[in-house]
């Protein structure tokens, strides 16, 4: 599927986790450190820019090719791949709606990671329904005042680009015809008012947004017309539930891999523990399932590199693999036995990160309800 470049440019990242990110990972987690150094070898690598071209990129790659590299960033450590996730889909975002002068304000500096970005789309009362929301951009002399707020939003205060949902005609009707993308930078009216303490995905911040009337120009609205932005971040969204498929594919298999090794060392009653059957069970269907789910997120990152329509494919391949990796992660405890509940090993975190994808980036319920009704609307899967 992937070319020798592009075969390349993941065993690049499979080495830099390895060689940078295995040995540091488990203090910078436990001490929810931001990783300042593993960040800015990111960007050495190219990797904030993998999905943007010429002339504003240097090195695009594939739409698969950028799953797996975002698996092996995961496998390494998901805060990593969390903290490109939202800067990717931004810029796909601007490839695909954005005028010329604001592709060429914000690629360039996008592609190498000196301007780092984020989506702004849950609100505290509105989590996945984001027509109900109540954040309001109104017209003015200078452009939009905006008032609202947003929240659990990924690298906010490292962010010097926000894509920002919000309404920008209270009135439509329906509801999502009144809906826009603004591109707001930071700036007065703009408080990040909070970071969130999360369970897992540590080192990397997700915070709550205070819009208070915050002005912003008039060409700060995506592809320079109102209201488009529910259909544009809905197209954006398929990249982001691949690019979280990915992440829950990358923390299964590092579970997998670090539960596979313990098995073989590990003895008891005089043999090696993956020999007893419910052990060895235990592998099998983890490896067979992680399998499934990498097969899956390549297909769908393929329809969407081909150009076809990808939310039912992105949304099976999203709900399957996180639910996979969090069973995995469970699985991966139990091989560990007691030693799995220790912090001293690294399966306790992939079992307190693996829950991230199952509610992030549209809840595994609202993926399910995704699904359906795309079988419905092409009459099934054909």
């Amino acid at each position: 599927m992937l070319g020798s470049e592009e075969r390349e440019v993941v065993a690049t990242v499979r080495e830099f986790v390895d060689r940078e990110v295995k040995p540091v990972v488990r203090e910078l987690e436990h001490a929810n450190t931001y990783p300042e150094t593993l960040i800015e070898q990111m960007k050495a690598l190219g990797i904030f820019g993998l999905a943007i071209p010429e002339p504003w990129g240097e090195a695009p790659v594939s739409m698969p090719c950028y799953a797996l590299v975002t698996a092996e960033l995961a496998r390494g450590w998901m805060s990593l791949a969390g903290a490109m996730g939202g800067h990717t889909v931004v810029a796909k975002l601007l490839l695909t709606y954005g005028t010329a002068e604001q592709k060429d304000r914000y690629l360039p500096r996008l592609a190498t990671g000196e301007l780092r970005a984020t989506m702004a789309l849950t609100e505290p009362g509105g989590g996945s329904d984001l027509q109900n929301m109540a954040t309001v951009a109104e017209p003015s002399p200078e452009g939009w005042t905006v008032n609202g707020s947003k929240t659990w939003i990924s690298n906010a205060r490292r962010s010097g680009l926000i894509a920002l949902l919000c309404k920008t005609d209270p009135s439509a009707s329906p509801p999502h015809r009144g809906i826009s993308v603004l591109l707001i930078e930071p700036g007065p009216g703009l408080t990040v008012s909070k970071d969130l303490p999360k369970l897992g995905y540590k080192g990397v911040e997700a915070c709550e947004l205070l819009l208070d009337d915050m002005r912003v120009p008039a060409d700060a609205v995506l592809g320079g017309e109102p209201g488009r932005g529910f259909a544009q971040m809905m197209t954006g969204l398929e990249t982001g539930r691949i690019q979280v498929a990915a992440r829950a594919l990358g923390v299964g298999q590092a579970a997998f891999d670090d539960a596979l090794r313990y098995a073989q060392e590990r003895e008891s009653f005089g043999k090696p523990i993956w020999q007893h059957q419910s052990i060895g069970n235990y592998l099998a269907d983890m490896a067979t399932k992680l399998t499934a789910a990498r097969q899956l997120i390549l297909f769908a990152a393929s329809r969407l590199e081909s150009g076809e329509r990808a939310d039912l494919e992105a949304g099976m391949a999203k709900l399957f693999a996180s639910e996979t990796a969090m069973e995995v992660a469970l699985d991966a405890v139990r091989i560990h036995g007691g030693y799995g509940y220790s912090t001293e090993f690294d399966v306790e975190r992939y079992f307190r990160d693996a829950p991230l994808m199952i509610v992030g980036e549209g809840t595994n319920e609202i993926q399910r309800n995704v699904i359906a009704a795309q079988l419905v609307k092409r009459g099934g899967l054909g």
